[in-house]
């Protein structure tokens, strides 16, 4: 008798079948959630107002707008500030679009730390194994 059941056919749901097929859902909504997230348009403007960016939901940068008032009155180091202000914050609010898919897909459960995920130490092993290699 195999210790290990991998086609699920075993008592219950002792085989790893039910885990491949929640792995292959999850795998694909959030797949969908992705494409989703690129076709989404996010904008974020510096303080002022004066340059604004529009960002896909995947944060890639897409477009940039500078009031001509910007290039009157900001000197070139303000408003090379302003344009990383208005990316930033185009950006975070692109990151916030994604965390809330996470969380649709994680059914509202919060999310565990680095340290809390009881596969960590064994993914990390893998991983250095692969490198290794």
């Amino acid at each position: 008798m195999p210790l290990i059941d991998a086609s699920g056919s075993g008592e219950g749901e002792e085989g790893f079948a039910p885990l491949f097929r929640e792995i292959g859902c999850l795998t694909d909504a959030f797949a969908d959630e992705l494409r989703e997230a690129e076709g989404r348009r996010v904008t974020g403007a510096d303080g002022a107002g004066r340059v604004v960016a529009t960002v896909s939901g995947s944060a890639r940068l897409l477009h940039l707008r500078i009031d001509p008032r910007a290039m009157r009155d900001l000197d070139h180091t303000e408003l090379s500030q302003a344009v990383l202000d208005a990316v930033r914050a185009a950006r975070e609010a692109a990151a916030e679009g994604v965390a809330d898919s996470l969380g649709r897909l994680n059914a509202g459960r919060p999310q565990p730390g680095p340290d809390d995920n009881p596969l960590g130490r064994y993914l990390d092993a893998m991983l250095r194994e692969a490198d290794r290699g």
